[in-house]
């Protein structure tokens, strides 16, 4: 049944109509298990340190029920394989592939996992490796009854790079897994491109979330580099940044979506660089996110640049401003910076807020009377976020293509 390759004793060789389970069962710790192309309907149990690797991407269909693939040591290597059709347990957690408690150095490279309820499963591993890989899930079931896409849970140093995720529940969900890297990845058609809590020292760096519910979810965390992300046409959120602390949020671009940020209980974070661009809302800021240092970031075409409803003002730009499109303050020095402070909000439009068929009435002369007072008169100022040196040109002067990327549905 089994073909020695290149003359090499650690190398197994399976052919279509043979079993890749005897093939692991023979061989020894170490070995490379090679699959020719073909279909192979078995579910695997991976027990010994070994690389799977798929000649031609064969395909292993474990026949809808259970995990496809389970792994439970370490040093496992599964490549060049289309792995699919796993159960539909939510409470066993059927997966594609299973990587179990201890399989530490685990690694998945360059593999398509379709039809399976959680694409790659993680749990309680060390420095596992997930990369280049194609994931879909049961595209057929409604939201809430599909898996994730990869999920981590109880995991140190994840490296997760290069994955395309689609039509899963949430593309990468992220439970109390540390020091990881996110780099890469592309996620669409899913609930939050990114579900994520109780992790902390991670990186986010150029990841691509669009047309979901939401992009990039981090929530409950600290010390995070979320960077050169993209988000567009979500149909609530770009990047929510809630309950988050001592993070590094830069150079990152959200356009088309309800809310570009939605900011939430998050302090001394250091907020700088941002492209926001043709959101419904900008920055939605709530629930005391004060202390974070905001600054270089460009607001562009936002329909309302930022929602804050609080009792006092936020300042940001204390020491580099940001770019508002609808500042019309003026230069008259020429340093770049304009020489009245931009508010973001003001009475009218928390007054609309609170009551959004006001709405009806913006072009009233009596609401204009009501805002030109409101900036006159400061007992009726609305308290605001504030920018005492608003910039007279963006950061990034190439952000027209960003304009326009709607999307109104998502799975």
């Amino acid at each position: 049944m089994l073909a020695s390759g290149s003359g090499f004793s650690g190398e197994l060789t399976v052919h279509p109509g043979q079993s890749i389970a005897a093939a692991i069962a023979r061989a020894n710790p170490g070995d490379v298990v090679r699959v020719e192309r073909g279909t192979y309907r078995e579910r695997l149990l991976i027990d010994k340190p070994l690389t799977l690797t798929g000649v031609n991407r064969p395909t292993i269909s474990g026949g809808k029920q259970g995990d496809t693939i389970r792994v439970t040591a370490e040093d496992v290597a599964i490549e060049g394989m289309i792995v699919r059709d796993s159960g539909d347990s939510l409470l066993d957690q059927n997966a594609g592939i299973y990587i179990r408690p201890g399989a530490h150095r685990a690694a998945v490279r360059n593999c398509d996992l379709t039809y399976n309820l959680f694409g790659i499963y993680i749990e309680t591993v060390k420095n596992v490796e997930i990369r280049n890989n194609i994931i879909t899930g049961k595209r057929d079931y409604p939201s809430a009854r599909r898996g994730n896409g990869i999920q981590l849970y109880n995991t140190e140093g994840a490296q997760i790079v290069g994955n395309n995720i689609s039509f899963v529940r949430d593309g990468i969900y992220v439970d109390v897994s540390h020091h990881a890297m996110f780099r890469n990845n592309r996620i669409h058609n899913v609930r939050y491109g990114t579900h994520y809590m109780n992790s902390h020292n991670n990186v986010w760096e150029g990841n691509d979330s669009y047309h979901n519910r939401g992009g990039l979810a981090l929530m409950m965390t600290r010390n995070q580099v979320v960077r050169n992300n993209r988000a567009w046409g979500n149909s609530d959120h770009g990047i929510m940044l809630r309950t988050i602390q001592d993070s590094i949020i830069e150079g990152n671009i959200v356009a088309g979506n309800d809310r570009g940020f939605f900011i939430y209980d998050a302090e001394y974070n250091v907020i700088r660089n941002n492209l926001v661009v043709d959101n419904t809302v900008g920055i939605h800021l709530a629930a005391g996110s004060y202390r974070n240092q905001v600054e270089g970031n460009d607001f562009i075409s936002n329909r309302t640049q930022i929602k804050y409803v609080a009792s006092r003002d936020v300042v940001w730009g204390k020491d580099v401003g940001n770019y508002w499109s609808n500042y019309v303050g003026w230069d008259r020095n020429g340093d770049g910076m304009g020489d009245v402070a931009y508010e973001a909000n003001d009475m009218v439009d928390r007054l609309t807020w609170r009551h959004p068929m006001m709405k009806l009435l913006l072009a009233s002369p009596a609401v204009q009377t009501l805002r030109l007072v409101s900036q006159q008169f400061p007992l009726f100022r609305a308290p605001s976020v504030v920018d005492p040196k608003p910039r007279m040109q963006p950061h990034n002067p190439d952000w027209s293509p960003w304009l326009g990327r709607y999307f109104s549905h998502a799975n």
